[in-house]
């Protein structure tokens, strides 16, 4: 369980005393609230009651905590199969939670490890992130002393983004400045010292990954980060492995990358053949 002061634990009485108030200011988290008891959860009472407090705690604490995405889900890790997992016996009320923290925060998990072996790939270099949705991973990155610059089409915090909406009035729109862009070559036209950083691209033949990777070869770029699935999965394009394939070579790949137990997402590293 989180430990909490007596001041957090009264304010988050007060604030589940307090429907209406919940509602206006934290939708998704009230919706959740009201959904999970009648969902099927991992199996293990107490491990479930421990996240549901901390998912209440975290996502209602504003600006005052830096991750709370891993302060959320970091407890879940386990090992499976020689990966890190979050809770791998998953469960209805868990899938719920995953959209919920996809929506708030970011597709991907900003494992410690993981922002630490980026931070390795870039070696001083500057990142740029296309896609960046809420700015998550941007903001933990640059937490880390990497230079970002961070673009979207559809910014969340300027105009209506599906997968990341803007519901209630007291969530953060974005977490770190994201640019609105809708090509790379208009946020930085010279990639040749840059990193880019590519993570879960739309799927489904979304020409986005492979327009985008275009631009940055077009552009003298030479490095590469991807996480997300592998071919036939729920990121990228055909195009866009096809393009890896024929042109780039994997460098890296991080071992202690946290995937939830119902993806099959990695954290790669590629270079210019």
């Amino acid at each position: 369980m989180p430990q909490l002061t007596a001041e957090r634990r009264e304010e988050l009485l007060a604030l589940l005393d307090d429907q209406e108030r919940l509602r206006a200011e934290y939708p998704a988290v009230a919706e959740y609230l009201e959904v999970s008891p009648a969902l099927t959860g991992t199996g293990d009472d107490v491990a479930d009651a421990a996240f549901e407090l901390r998912l209440l705690h975290f996502m209602t604490a504003g600006t005052s905590v830096s991750d709370p995405y891993w302060e959320i889900v970091g407890p879940l890790v386990q090992a499976q199969d020689g990966r890190r997992v979050l809770a791998p016996t998953g469960g209805s009320r868990l899938a719920y939670a995953q959209t919920v923290l996809h929506q708030a925060y970011a597709y991907a998990v900003p494992s410690p490890e993981t922002v630490g072996w980026v931070r390795e790939v870039v070696a001083g270099r500057k990142l740029v992130e296309p896609g960046a949705g809420r700015g998550y991973w941007a903001s933990r990155l640059n937490s880390a002393g990497i230079d970002v610059v961070a673009f979207d089409a559809q910014p969340p915090n300027s105009e209506p983004n599906p997968s990341f909406p803007r519901a209630g009035t007291r969530p953060l729109a974005t977490w770190y400045e994201v640019q609105h862009a809708r090509s790379l070559l208009e946020v930085k036209a010279d990639n040749s010292g840059s990193v880019m950083f590519l993570c879960w691209p739309p799927g489904w033949e979304d020409p986005m990954a492979s327009d985008v990777l275009a631009e940055f070869e077009d552009s003298d770029g030479e490095c590469l980060v991807y996480i997300g699935e592998p071919p036939g999965g729920k990121t990228g394009n055909s195009a866009f492995f096809s393009a890896l394939a024929a042109r780039w070579k994997l460098e890296s790949v991080d071992s202690q990358y946290v995937s939830w137990w119902n993806l099959n997402d990695y954290a790669q590293a590629w270079v210019r053949t």
